[in-house]
C-alpha cells in the first residue's frame, strides 16, 4: 500500500458520520424539519451569544438540507477578519465551535445533533480542495494499482472525501483511531 499522505488537515473529535464510501445518492436518515430547524435556533442562539461576549460582528444563516442543519456566519458590512480567527489555524477553532454548538442543541433538546457550522466560507472552499484531494488520489490509484492512504483528517472532512471517491467510481475506507484517523483509496472494497 502506498502510504504517502495527501492532505493535511485538523485533528477534530469525530463526528458521528458513515466511515466508509455510500452509494451515491445515499443519505443518512433525514430528521423532520421541525427538529431541525429548532436545533438550527438553539445553536444559532448559542453562536449569537458567543459573538456579543466576543464582540464579533456576524450575521448567521440557518438552513435545512438533505436531513442536517447548517449554520453559517458570515461578515457583515465591516469586514471578515475578526470571523477569520473564529476558523483559526486548519480550521481547528471552527470544529471546536461546532461541537458547542452542538452540545448546546443537547443540552436544550435532550437529542445529539449533527449540524455543521461554517465561517466566512471556509467549509465550501475547504469542501473544494477535498473533492480535488480525493481526484488526485483516484487518479493515482487508478494508474498504479495501488491503495493510497490520505492525511488524518476530521469525520467531516473524510465524509466529503468518501463521498468523491465513491462518485469517481472508486472505493475509500478510514482506517487508524483518533488523530490518525485517515483515509484509504482503492481500487475495490476491502
Amino acid at each position: 500500500m502506498t502510504s504517502e499522505p495527501l492532505a493535511e488537515s485538523p485533528d477534530a473529535a469525530a463526528d458521528a458520520v458513515e466511515e466508509t464510501a455510500a452509494p451515491a445518492g445515499e443519505a443518512a436518515e433525514p430528521r423532520g424539519p421541525g427538529r431541525l430547524e429548532e436545533e438550527g435556533d438553539v445553536a444559532a442562539d448559542y453562536l449569537e451569544e458567543l459573538l456579543d461576549i466576543a464582540d464579533i460582528d456576524g450575521d448567521i444563516d440557518i438552513e435545512v438540507r438533505q436531513g442536517r442543519t447548517y449554520i453559517s456566519i458570515v461578515a457583515e458590512e465591516s469586514g471578515s477578519s475578526d470571523l477569520r480567527a473564529l476558523v483559526g489555524d486548519d480550521g481547528e477553532v471552527l470544529e471546536a465551535l461546532q461541537e458547542l454548538a452542538r452540545l448546546s442543541v443537547l443540552t436544550a433538546t435532550d437529542s445529539r445533533s449533527r449540524l455543521v457550522l461554517d465561517i466566512t466560507g471556509y467549509r465550501r472552499e475547504r469542501g473544494a480542495e477535498l473533492r480535488v484531494i480525493a481526484e488526485q488520489a483516484v487518479s493515482r490509484v487508478k494508474e498504479s494499482g495501488q491503495n493510497v492512504a490520505l492525511r488524518p483528517m476530521s469525520a467531516y472532512e473524510r465524509k466529503i472525501v468518501h463521498d468523491a471517491v465513491a462518485d469517481l467510481g472508486l472505493f475509500s475506507e478510514s482506517e487508524g483511531e483518533g488523530d490518525a484517523r485517515h483515509i484509504v483509496v482503492s481500487l475495490a472494497s476491502s
